[in-house]
């Protein structure tokens, strides 16, 4: 999976699955992490629900991911603390 550094942070590639069955993170596809939410991409239900479960994921706080660039995209730009770098590649394996 793509990630690279900016500051004090990890920015990487998501691929959202909305409206799915269950929530999940997990897995790679096009150097991608992919996430899954039961939210429906409508009012940024879908958005908010890939942050907390980021969030979980990483063991972070939710107010500690940000969604930089394709917020109405199923592929998204999103940053993370860089504390949690470890965190996420266990998670994409």
């Amino acid at each position: 999976m793509d990630m690279r550094r900016s500051g004090e942070r990890i920015v990487f590639a998501v691929r959202v699955t909305p409206r799915a069955s269950r929530e999940a993170v997990g897995g790679e596809r096009e150097g991608a992490l992919l996430v899954r939410v039961t939210a429906a991409p409508t009012e940024g239900s879908a958005n908010e629900a890939v942050i907390r479960a980021l969030a979980r994921a990483l063991d972070v706080a939710p107010s500690d991911i940000r969604i930089e660039h394709g917020g109405a995209a199923r592929t998204k730009t999103v940053s993370a603390p860089l504390r949690a770098a470890a965190a996420l590649e266990r998670v994409v394996k």
